[in-house]
């Protein structure tokens, strides 16, 4: 009888392990999915990438640290309309800009005041 070996790369193999470690499926499911005939294959690739199953409390740690650092869409809708408004806001300064530059040019020009002057009238 002959014996049938499975001969898979390592990049391969490594994609198993890290599926197995980052996810919830089994070791028998991993291997029912990918046709890895070796009851102790995947524990062997462990071994041979150096790597382990994180503990309950690495993976609390993780997804907390996940949590914290993803926004929310709520969040990136505000972080959009920030921008939105910090555009508006510089295209306002613009035209300021631009309409004080027109009332100096014809108030220089024109010898006419056009701006209020300030102070309070008696």
């Amino acid at each position: 009888m002959k014996v049938h070996v499975n001969r898979f790369a390592d990049d391969f193999k490594l994609k198993v392990v890290q599926e197995y470690l980052e996810t919830s499926i089994s070791r028998k499911d991993l291997m029912i999915k990918y046709q890895i005939r070796g009851h102790n294959c995947i524990n062997n690739w462990i071994r041979k990438f150096g790597l382990s199953k994180p503990e309950p409390s690495e993976i609390d740690l993780l997804r907390t640290m996940k949590k914290e650092t993803e926004n929310s869409a709520k969040e990136q809708e505000l972080e959009l309309k920030i921008k939105q408004l910090e555009a508006a806001l510089e295209h306002e300064k613009l035209r300021t800009l631009a309409l004080n530059t027109m009332i100096d040019i014809a108030e220089r020009d024109l010898k006419i005041p056009i701006r209020k002057k300030s102070g309070a009238k008696r």
